[in-house]
């Protein structure tokens, strides 16, 4: 009996040692397990795209904030700046009638005004104190008055677009007998529409 059960403990052990070794899998096949695809990877960590110029419009609409154009916002700025040099006088000395050297920023602003909006007309007044004759006064008066209107024209402005007048000393722009009325009164008035200023506009760019 026992030379019988030994080979069939043997064959029971081996089909045993058999089994056990097809349900193992082997180390090729855990190798080949699949792991996720890097398309996949690289489009989960990919930016988003930026959004489109009509989407970007309609977000501003919703949000109610309003584009700023700088471009407009200078040209405004800059037409502001230079009403601010034009003033409406420019003062003489006693008996002259040359421009004095800081006036001449104001005049150079008033032509660039003048060149910007050619509708506009300048009515140039030549005025003197009250010291002097009547004619001397309105003759100084007048060369006053077209000096300030040769400084125009040699900036541009055609002759046709200003008016000289002169006044001498019939419309004082301060009362008085004195040094500071006088100084006020030897000038030149700048007008335009009635005004004593060029009105103010925005200039081309």
């Amino acid at each position: 009996m026992t030379l019988i059960r030994t080979p069939l403990a043997l064959a029971a052990a081996g089909a045993a040692l058999l089994l056990g070794a097809c349900a193992t899998p082997s180390p090729e096949k855990r190798a080949a397990t699949p792991v996720a695809a890097p398309a996949v990877v690289a489009a989960a960590v990919a930016p988003a795209a930026a959004p489109a110029p009509a989407a970007q419009a309609a977000a501003t609409a919703e949000s109610g904030v309003a584009t700023v154009d700088l471009a407009a916002s200078r040209a405004a700025s800059a037409a502001k700046a230079l009403a601010a040099k034009a003033q409406p006088y420019v003062y003489f000395d006693f008996d002259s009638d040359v421009i004095r050297s800081e006036f001449t920023g104001s005049i150079d602003a008033h032509a660039r005004q003048l060149l910007a909006l050619p509708q506009k007309r300048l009515r140039i007044e030549g005025h003197t104190d009250e010291r002097g004759g009547r004619e001397y006064n309105l003759a100084l008066g007048q060369r006053r008055a077209e000096s300030v209107a040769r400084s125009l024209q040699l900036l541009g402005v055609p002759d046709a677009r200003l008016e000289v007048v002169s006044f001498g000393a019939e419309r004082p722009k301060a009362e008085g007998s004195n040094e500071s009325a006088w100084a006020q009164n030897r000038r030149a008035a700048l007008r335009s529409d009635g005004a004593e200023r060029l009105a103010q506009a925005t200039l081309p760019r």
